[in-house]
């Protein structure tokens, strides 16, 4: 018997994928919502697929009405701070716009559990040390500004309405599943991991180093990484905590150790075996120097905490770029 039924919102995509496999691996029956625009069809398994924006309030009425969902989980936000800044009519209209709207339709049904995930980029340009939830929150791109605006909104939904929230700030999302068959497919990429890991497999001709004169010690950037999976399983639980009646919350998610970029660049040498041919550039604007997470509250509150090494993500991402030529 299934435990509960969730909508997934962005479902396609690559933490959306993960967090449908592990949801349905851990008893629940899984409907995806995905406009496809970044997302993949073959990415979603083990699930309903429905093609639709989370914008449109006919297609979100229908799927509210006719499954009888549970919960809702938000996974279809534009997500790469470089493009924010250059395109951020495009994030506020999809981040907040269609998340308003997605809140709407979820309200005038009568369901009130939505677990968000939101980013540590809602701490803007944070100093050294690690930063918890209770830090300032002065994003320094529209990208973190986006984010932003929802966390509020639901914080004004749960005073005004008792609509109940996870929300989940994440840090740096990486990996891929363990068994190879989902991971990072973005077009164009701009994640670190795997952009390092497309030049040392050849895909790539180099990687190119966006400043080295950060007040970092070794003038890169440092940020915290977490593992796709560890991801999903803290959704996981406080989806669980929502769906037992608990109130919602915002959490950190990381592992609570920052790396430089080019300590990641040395990882993916180290488990490779190859070469990666970096290329030195300017600073990105919105670009901070230094992210890393606080974990003790979610570890204490939801009982998780992170079970991969930054190695281990490597390698599992490494998997899934080597066997891309046999999928």
């Amino acid at each position: 018997m299934s435990k509960g039924k969730i909508l997934i919102v962005g479902g396609a995509g690559y933490i959306g994928s993960h967090m449908v496999e592990h949801l349905h691996r851990s008893g629940y029956q899984v409907t995806v919502l995905d406009n496809l625009s970044t997302g993949h069809s073959d990415a979603v398994v083990n699930a309903e697929l429905v093609v639709g924006d989370l914008g449109n309030r006919e297609v979100l009425g229908r799927l509210f009405r006719t499954r009888g969902f549970d919960a809702v989980m938000h996974f279809a936000a534009l997500s790469e701070v470089g493009a924010s800044m250059m395109q951020p009519e495009a994030y506020y209209q999809n981040n907040v716009a269609k998340t308003l709207s997605l809140l709407a339709e979820m309200r005038s049904q009568g369901l009130d559990k939505f677990v968000f995930s939101s980013t540590a980029a809602v701490y803007g340009d944070a100093q050294e040390g690690a930063i918890g939830e209770s830090s300032d929150t002065s994003p320094i791109n529209p990208y973190g500004w986006t984010k932003r605006f929802v966390e509020q909104v639901l914080r004004d939904y749960a005073h005004s309405y008792a609509f109940r929230s996870m929300i989940f700030r994440y840090f740096n999302a990486a990996g891929a599943d363990p068994e190879g068959r989902l991971g990072e497919r973005h077009d164009p990429e701009t994640h670190l991991i795997p952009l390092l890991l497309q030049a040392a497999s050849g895909h790539r001709a180099n990687f190119t180093l966006f400043g080295r004169d950060y007040l970092t010690p070794d003038g890169s950037c440092v940020r915290d990484f977490i593992h796709v999976d560890d991801l999903c399983r803290a959704h996981r639980l406080g989806l669980e905590a929502l769906l037992r009646g608990e109130q919602g919350d915002v959490f950190n998610l990381g592992s609570g150790v920052g790396y430089s970029v080019l300590q990641v660049i040395e990882s993916v040498r180290r488990v490779t075996g190859c070469e990666v041919d970096v290329k030195a550039a300017d600073r990105r604007a919105g670009d901070p120097a230094y992210l890393v997470a606080d974990v003790a509250k979610v570890e204490r509150a939801l009982g998780w905490c992170p079970h991969y090494s930054l190695d281990e993500m490597v390698a599992h991402a490494w998997r899934f770029e080597t066997d891309a030529a046999t999928r």
